[in-house]
């Protein structure tokens, strides 16, 4: 399958880009083509002005099932065991993963299915999640002797301590209800009503300034790794910054003169 198969692109009038995993065979597999595919899309999506929002979805009964371990096995056949080769794709999936967050646009993952391993980190590094009511979770590396110390990254950085070992210490399946529970996703919802649930949420975010998002998502990722004080001080510059901007003002004129706003996404 080529790159434009196994990842779907649509993108609808209102600005929202729809990505759509679609290698159903190999159970939506991150395999190299799979990776090379996300990072460009998230990458091409970030500088598109026509793209107000991404939803990450999938087809078959898998969302995303994590490496493709067949791929991965035939890496050792090289003469130093893999090493090199798993470095490169640990390396390109890790750089996917930081592509989501880095990327300018909000991120929906819109889960069915089952999302194991890296299939978890990659609804783990999206901004928001919502799973039909029947989708799973879990980091079962630990099943096979590979612990899912990437996957972790992700995982630990939506969910307390405790619960993320108990995913990657005892690789069980989480149901959805659970992983709202915990923050792995916002919701779950029926999954007949999943779809509709995710474009009511991706509408109402395309809705807002798109200059006004990518200031607030970034900074949420880069306050969160500082110390209080410190995600203080980056906080109020960006919010300096952010009230000089055109929208800013047009969004607080509108508020008070009780119309609505016209963005200009500056």
């Amino acid at each position: 399958m080529t790159q434009n198969d196994i990842l779907l692109r649509d993108l609808d009038d209102t600005g929202i880009l729809r990505l759509t995993l679609n290698d159903v065979g190999r159970r939506n597999a991150l395999s190299e083509a799979m990776l090379t595919a996300l990072g460009e899309a998230f990458a091409d999506a970030g500088t598109d002005r026509a793209v107000r929002v991404i939803v990450l979805a999938a087809n078959g009964p898998a969302f995303c099932a994590g490496h493709d371990l067949k791929e991965m096995t035939a890496g050792r056949a090289a003469k130093d065991g893999g090493r090199a080769y798993f470095g490169r794709v640990m390396a390109q999936c890790s750089g996917v993963m930081q592509g989501i967050v880095t990327c300018p646009k909000p991120v929906i993952a819109e889960v069915t299915g089952v999302a194991t391993a890296a299939g978890c980190q990659l609804v783990a590094s999206c901004d928001l999640a919502l799973a039909a009511d029947t989708a799973k979770f879990s980091t079962p590396g630990v099943h096979i002797g590979l612990f899912c110390s990437t996957p972790m990254v992700a995982l630990s950085r939506n969910v307390a301590n405790k619960h993320a070992m108990e995913m990657l210490m005892t690789g069980d399946m989480t149901p959805a209800d659970r992983a709202a529970e915990i923050g792995l996703i916002n919701r779950a919802v029926a999954a007949y009503n999943l779809r509709d649930a995710v474009m009511e949420m991706a509408g109402k975010i395309a809705s807002k300034s798109s200059m006004t998002l990518a200031t607030g998502k970034r900074a949420f990722y880069v306050q969160r790794e500082m110390p209080l004080p410190d995600a203080y001080a980056y906080a109020s510059h960006v919010m300096v910054d952010n009230m000089l901007a055109r929208d800013a003002e047009e969004g607080i004129g509108a508020f008070i003169e009780k119309r609505a706003p016209q963005w200009q996404d500056a």
